[in-house]
C-alpha cells in the first residue's frame, strides 16, 4: 500500500499495484473467514471479536469498491487509498494484539495447526486463481 500511495495518476503501475492489492486483500478475507472466523464463531469468548473482524472485511471491501469507482487520477482516489490503508492497518493490529491472543486461549494445538493449514492452502488456491 505504501508503494501504491507513492504512484500518481491513472498509470499502468498504479493499476498493477492496485489490482495486486485487491487480490491480496480478497484472498486474505476469504481464507480467514473460511478457516479461522467460522470456527471462532462457535466459541463464546471470540464471537464479538469474530463479528468485528468480519465487519472490518466488509468495510475494506466497500473502500475497494469506492476506489474502483473513482478516477485514479483524482485526488479523491488517493484519499480513499489512505483511508483503506488505515483500515487495513487497524484490522491487522486488532488481530495481532487482541484477536489472536484470545483465539490462542480457546483453541487447542491441533485446532490451531488445522486452521493454519487450511488458511495457507486456501491462500495458495486463491492466489493461483488470480
Amino acid at each position: 500500500m505504501k508503494i501504491l500511495a507513492e504512484t500518481s495518476g491513472n498509470t499502468a503501475a498504479r493499476q498493477e499495484y492496485f489490482e495486486e492489492l485487491k487480490q491480496q486483500l480478497e484472498s486474505h478475507a476469504i481464507a480467514e473467514e473460511r478457516h479461522f472466523y467460522t470456527h471462532l464463531l462457535e466459541k463464546d469468548a471470540t464471537v464479538d471479536l469474530t463479528r468485528h473482524g468480519i465487519a472490518e472485511h466488509h468495510e475494506i471491501d466497500e473502500l475497494i469498491d469506492k476506489l474502483d469507482n473513482t478516477d485514479m487520477s483524482s485526488p479523491a482516489w488517493l484519499h480513499h487509498l489512505k483511508v483503506l490503508k488505515e483500515k487495513v492497518e487497524h484490522h491487522l493490529a486488532d488481530e495481532e494484539q487482541e484477536f489472536f491472543n484470545v483465539a490462542g486461549r480457546v483453541l487447542n494445538e491441533h485446532q490451531k495447526t488445522e486452521l493454519a493449514s487450511g488458511y495457507k492452502k486456501e491462500m495458495q488456491q486463491e492466489l493461483k486463481s488470480a
